[in-house]
């Protein structure tokens, strides 16, 4: 059984927040404390940081984008372990805003966890696996562009946690609808940058 599948989404939440007790937080501290080969859960928290208050910090978004397109890329080759290059690990996070921000995504967290349950799982076997791997690749390698319209980001990133969410959790259904959300967001982006134009 891999380090993710013995996580729940709350207890991701859990394991984040008790790094909070700092003044800073590093990436590579995260990492650690989440494990080297859980992959699902460093992607569900990196997002879901990003669609937080916290996401109004400047150069979030391009950050969590760079660090879930690493992450998604090694899932592609087949590696069992994360690596991130030095100058990712090394960026902090503010504590405080950091456990503002685990404070605010229980709720959320706690009702999307409750409807959850493995099915569907032969959608996270290859080749099919591949597809949404790709589709999230490019969605996140398009990230630190949505620095320039408010909101997109988070809209992105929430779609991401999701498709983390539903790796983690085994829940071949919340892949599926992820995908299909991330369908709308040019649209969304398109209206929320340019609708009033």
């Amino acid at each position: 059984m891999r380090d993710e599948d013995k996580h729940s989404l709350t207890q991701v939440l859990d394991r984040l927040d008790e790094l909070t007790d700092q003044d800073k937080v590093s990436v590579q501290q995260i990492v650690e404390k989440l494990g080297s080969s859980s992959f699902a859960s460093l992607m569900l928290i990196f997002t879901l940081i990003s669609t937080s208050p916290a996401s109004a910090i400047p150069g979030l978004t391009a950050l969590i984008g760079i660090i879930v397109a690493t992450l998604v890329l090694q899932m592609i080759i087949g590696k069992k372990t994360v690596w991130l290059p030095g100058f990712l690990m090394k960026r902090q996070f503010d504590a405080a805003k950091l456990h503002t921000a685990v404070a605010w995504l229980r709720k959320p967290v706690g009702w999307v966890q409750h409807i959850l349950r493995r099915r569907l799982t032969f959608l996270l076997h290859r080749p099919l696996f591949l597809v949404p791997l790709t589709l999230i690749l490019c969605l996140a390698l398009f990230m630190p562009a949505m620095e320039l319209v408010p909101a997109s980001g988070s809209i992105a990133s929430a779609v991401i946690a999701l498709f983390a969410a539903g790796l983690l959790m085994r829940d071949g259904l919340l892949i599926i609808l992820s995908m299909a959300l991330m369908s709308a967001i040019p649209v969304l982006i398109w209206q929320i940058g340019f609708g009033g134009v």
